[in-house]
């Protein structure tokens, strides 16, 4: 009876020291939007072998992913968040704070953001500086920062159409609206040279439009509102092609090729972040990883790349792979 008081005592000092139990027996996944099609197909294939519940996935967005994973340890808690971007060192410090202290980071392959309309619109083709012109918070004029007072397209260039700027766009919760800001209008701010050093303000009026996380819902207004234009990742496009086209930006379209070789402006990584500590407490979750990082999902004849997702070059796949597989724990020093 002593032993087997003493088995109970160890299970629940491990269960109190981990904070995870038997209670959950499915994965579970939150985060990015742009990630969530990728995430929820491997969950599926994963689910469809009977071996495992099929793991649930949820859309909160890169922001309210990270911050729900790393508020702590345990079952009430996800096993990986989803992220259109990279972990910030913030993120990582609270996650750290909490208890998550042995994270390890999967890169997954490419993604763009575009610029959609609906596919009846005149093709709609755009620079950089333009679209960073019709969303950003401040313009200079006579040496000075005044607020955004363009309300029409044509304001801009009269290159554009005499439309009227009505933008749906992901919300500040989101890893899309992050590298939006940082890749366009952070980059058009510093070419222009009137900004202080790393300004990033997305205008808060009428025209630009928070539009949840989503991007189906955006996709949605796109196909009713002809006036329109959304903010997305490319995956979207990929998918709704029948109802949405995207415009070129500084002539160059959107393409798995142009994503992969870089030559379309606004292009970026892809990620999600594994708690180790859950992987022999969470049944499925190791399989998960593994078909993920698989050459069956994310290579370059994968299943993810016909739904949108760019295949990493091989040898940075196979680098990235064996990373997250050897469950290789992130440093706060690898961070920004």
């Amino acid at each position: 009876m002593r032993g087997f008081c003493k088995v109970l005592l160890a299970a629940a000092l491990f269960v109190a020291s981990t904070g995870l139990a038997q209670a959950r027996d499915q994965v579970k996944i939150v985060g990015s939007s742009t990630v969530f099609p990728f995430s929820s197909f491997v969950a599926e294939e994963l689910g469809a072998t009977g071996k495992f519940k099929t793991p649930v996935v949820e859309s909160t967005g890169s922001g309210g992913g990270h911050k729900l994973f790393g508020a702590g340890m345990g079952e009430n808690t996800p096993d990986i968040t989803n992220s259109s971007r990279r972990m910030k060192r913030s993120e990582f410090e609270t996650a750290e704070q909490n208890g998550v202290t042995d994270i390890s980071e999967a890169l997954i392959g490419f993604d763009g953001i575009v610029i959609a309309q609906n596919k009846d619109d005149a093709p709609l083709k755009l620079t950089l500086e333009q679209i960073a012109l019709a969303t950003i918070a401040e313009v200079p004029k006579d040496g000075k920062l005044i607020p955004n007072p363009y309300t029409s397209w044509d304001q801009i260039s009269p290159d554009l159409p005499k439309r009227p700027i009505v933008i749906y766009g992901p919300p500040t919760s989101s890893g899309t609206r992050d590298a939006f800001e940082e890749l366009v209008i952070e980059k058009v701010a510093h070419k222009l040279g009137s900004y202080e050093k790393g300004y990033k303000k997305v205008r808060q009026d009428s025209a630009y439009v928070p539009a949840g996380e989503n991007d189906n819902l955006i996709v949605q207004k796109l196909a009713k509102d002809k006036n329109a234009v959304g903010i997305f990742g490319y995956s979207f496009l990929e998918e709704n092609q029948d109802t949405i086209q995207a415009a070129t930006i500084d002539g160059v379209t959107p393409s798995l090729d142009t994503i992969a070789q870089g030559t379309y402006p606004i292009s970026r990584s892809l990620y999600f972040y594994v708690k180790n500590a859950h992987y022999d407490k969470i049944p499925g979750l190791k399989e998960y990883v593994e078909l993920f990082m698989s050459e069956r999902m994310i290579g370059d004849k994968g299943a993810l790349k016909r739904i949108g997702l760019v295949p990493l070059p091989a040898d940075v796949r196979e680098k990235a792979r064996q990373k997250v597989l050897n469950r290789v724990k992130l440093t706060k020093d690898e961070l920004q």
